[in-house]
């Protein structure tokens, strides 16, 4: 006799809480004794090579009001477009870079900080060269499945305007929310990326 075959339902989502932020930075929670330093907190050491940078920036709703609890996540390549990654083929990483961060902004002010390096060029599927970015993971409640954008570098004019992905975008007026410009702080080069989630200026997000 066959058996009938029931289908499952999708589950409802959820958002991510309370407990991730106990569960991936328990030091900023005041946990200690887990790990000596939250993962992704720091990206570079001394060796690390290229351009010392600060990107920062905040987080916002669409009334316009900065999240005080969200959780940020950015990847990027090396100095010379290189991830360090198992899957990476085209070369060897720089082995003193990271090249992963992750940190909650701060429950205050709302603000992340990341210290890191100008990244190099990647090339896209194609074999073209996108432009130097950083991509940003972000979650928060309300937020049921994490948000992926782009952070471009205001004084990279010309490699921004060859690249195959910003050039994919269909409403040019919306390139700017993914362009941080540069600014120095503490003799540093300074990138400030707010990210605004709904409303006028909404950031531009990517489906991936």
């Amino acid at each position: 006799m066959v058996q009938k075959l029931g289908h499952l339902k999708e589950s409802p989502s959820q958002t991510a809480g309370p407990y991730v932020h106990i569960g991936t930075t328990p030091n900023w929670v005041e946990i200690t004794g887990v790990w000596k330093d939250d993962l992704g907190l720091v990206l570079v050491s001394p060796d690390t090579k290229g351009e010392r940078i600060i990107v920062k920036g905040r987080i916002f709703d669409g009334s316009g009001t900065p999240l005080k609890d969200a959780l940020i996540e950015i990847w990027q390549a090396d100095a010379k477009g290189l991830y360090n990654s198992p899957q990476e083929r085209r070369g060897r990483a720089d082995p003193h870079f990271v090249g992963w961060g992750r940190q909650p902004v701060d429950g205050a002010t709302g603000e992340f900080r990341f210290e890191t390096i100008k990244p190099g060029r990647v090339p896209f599927r194609d074999g073209r060269a996108m432009a130097p970015h950083i991509t940003f993971w972000i979650v928060a409640r309300g937020i049921n499945t994490g948000l992926h954008t782009r952070m471009y570098f205001g004084d990279e004019e010309a490699a921004n305007a060859e690249c195959p992905v910003l050039a994919r975008i269909e409403h040019k007026i919306r390139l700017s929310t993914l362009v941080a410009p540069r600014t120095e702080e503490n003799g540093l080069p300074t990138y400030t990326f707010d990210i605004r989630l709904q409303g006028e200026n909404e950031t531009v997000f990517f489906d991936i």
